[in-house]
């Protein structure tokens, strides 16, 4: 009996490159098509997230930031793990760039815009004054001399008018007696520049202190408030030079002639 005749060899699987070659002419489409995943996915989740969101405040963080999360990993891992393959780590390049523009872009404006109305909360903003008496740029810390003040500017921000009218309360309080802050008006309304002078007693000890401001105002049935810090760093005050006076000469020696 002639036995059967062997069965012919499996071919070959195909070996993967080690150090894959990406050519343009599969590169872009692949690389377009993730990009355009990405940018349609961005505006799926933040229609569905917005209708399904009521409140203009609760979950629109989560939702402005979701998205870019997703891609941002998702694409470089989807990248890594197709390394070898050109066309599906295009893929996976495309997703990552959706994920820069336009997912974390929006996701940015939208977070500006909670800001702006007032979901991410309110702060105080304290500026230097100029030689003009305007509003320069921010400060989070001043030196000053002991026994001496210093005025600067500060405003309610996070909030506009449209949106809470009312008129903010401002108080300021130092971390310790010798540092004293008044604030000029203080009642304002969101935006409005108020004056913040703050002194040290000629005694204050040198030392880093801490002034903090808030401003409060009813809205409804709840309290919305602003805070906000500036450090205070006191200095020593220079010595006083002493007096210039006819000095006393050594004994047995006669005062200089006049």
């Amino acid at each position: 009996m002639t036995p059967p005749p062997p069965a012919p060899p499996a071919p070959p699987a195909p070996e993967l490159q080690e150090f894959p070659t990406f050519r343009l002419n599969s590169f872009v489409p692949a690389f377009l098509l993730g990009w355009g995943l990405g940018v349609a996915l961005t505006f799926t989740v933040r229609g569905v997230g917005s209708a399904l969101l009521g409140g203009p405040c609760e979950g629109r963080t989560v939702l402005a930031l979701l998205v870019p999360l997703l891609l941002g990993p998702g694409g470089l891992a989807f990248t890594a793990a197709n390394w070898r393959r050109p066309r599906r780590a295009a893929l996976g390049l495309g997703l990552v760039l959706a994920s820069l523009l336009p997912a974390l872009y929006v996701g940015a404006q939208d977070i500006g815009g909670l800001r702006r109305t007032g979901c991410a909360g309110g702060y105080v903003v304290v500026s230097r004054l100029d030689s003009a008496g305007q509003a320069g740029g921010s400060v989070s810390s001043v030196s000053l001399v002991a026994g001496t003040s210093q005025e600067l500017t500060a405003r309610v921000g996070g909030y506009t008018p449209q949106t809470h009218p009312g008129v903010f309360t401002v108080r300021a309080q130092g971390s310790a007696p010798g540092i004293n802050v008044t604030v000029t008006p203080d009642r304002v309304r969101a935006g409005q520049p108020f004056r913040l002078t703050v002194s040290a007693a000629p005694g204050a000890p040198v030392n880093t202190y801490t002034v903090g401001v808030s401003a409060r105002t009813p809205q409804g049935e709840k309290t919305v408030e602003a805070a906000g810090t500036i450090e205070i760093d006191v200095r020593p005050a220079p010595r006083q030079p002493s007096p210039q006076g006819t000095q006393s000469s050594p004994q047995g020696t006669p005062p200089p002639a006049p």
